[in-house]
């Protein structure tokens, strides 16, 4: 098992990969399709985009299996593929690493809603979640990483689950948004509360992806920081999205993405990397960054 704590210590701040949706697109992974089933039909592609963030300097990389529980792969009829997809989207990213970055096997939502307010029971959900655990520990994956979610009951599963069907270190990260009512996920989950509470649940690294561009995310990396002493792992977006043309397009550049770099650092960020709209470019320049980091506090 990866000693994360090690690891931190001596190398101080580590840098995730970018988003693997976008650039799976630019592969031609069209709207609707299941980006799961591109890791046993089209593997190339796959190994390429994990790659192309080795090739950037992450020293973490993760895997095309986000919708890869058997309940999401159900939608499309592919449940019974849920064990094929996992092992291979695994095998493809260990490989593509070559031993100069870690593999954190990315777990998504199941994307159903859990009792009392769905009809998703946690038994069900629990079940579905180590099945994928079980698949991705088994590809070699070096981590698990629980991420995008907005129900806090949905993460103490998938983590309950994570903890009973492998020995890796497991990430829990969630998304917020900033409202009216302040930053909170989609359930009304604020970042304080998260913290707090996946860290008693056993978690060895909590944070946030998703929802929100740098700027406001070094704002929820200090609210995390301040309920939790574990690592935080944080992946912005490339900005807030904007719906151009009929696409969602990101405006942040690499450039102004990898200036922030030192206040997210600053803000309490252990693990930094980018989720939707960034590219191995973005992560380039964040290596550049979080390397000058480095330097300085030696």
């Amino acid at each position: 098992m990866i000693d994360l704590k090690k690891l931190l210590k001596d190398r101080r701040v580590l840098v995730s990969d970018g988003a693997w949706g976008t650039e799976l697109a630019k592969r031609g992974l069209g709207a609707g399709e299941v980006p799961e089933r591109w890791n046993v039909e089209r593997p190339d592609e796959v190994r390429g985009v994990a790659a192309s963030y080795v090739a950037a300097g992450s020293d973490i990389i993760l895997t095309n299996s986000f919708g890869g529980t058997s309940i999401k792969l159900a939608r499309s009829g592919l449940a019974g593929r849920a064990g094929e997809f996992n092992l291979a989207a695994a095998e493809l990213s260990k490989k593509a690493a070559a031993g100069k970055a870690l593999v954190f096997a990315s777990v998504g939502s199941c994307g159903e809603i859990l009792e009392p307010y769905g009809e998703l029971t946690p038994e069900k959900a629990q079940a579905s979640f180590a099945e994928q655990v079980r698949w991705l520990a088994e590809g070699g994956a070096d981590g698990i990483v629980i991420e995008t979610l907005a129900d806090l009951g949905e993460a103490r599963i998938a983590l309950s689950a994570a903890k009973e069907s492998c020995r890796l270190p497991v990430v829990v990260s969630m998304t917020f948004e900033k409202g009216p009512g302040g930053i909170a996920t989609m359930m009304g989950v604020r970042p304080e509360q998260a913290a707090a509470e996946l860290t008693a649940a056993g978690a060895d690294m909590v944070g946030a992806n998703c929802g929100a561009g740098i700027e406001q995310m070094i704002e929820v990396t200090r609210a995390l920081r301040a309920a939790t002493k574990l690592p935080l792992w944080i992946k912005p977006n490339a900005g807030k999205p904007e719906l151009v043309g009929g696409r969602t397009v990101y405006r942040e550049t690499p450039a102004e993405f990898a200036a922030r770099a030192a206040e997210l650092v600053a803000a309490g960020a252990a693990v930094v990397g980018g989720c939707c709209g960034t590219t191995p470019e973005h992560i380039r320049l964040m290596v550049e960054a979080v390397a000058r980091l480095r330097a300085a506090k030696r």
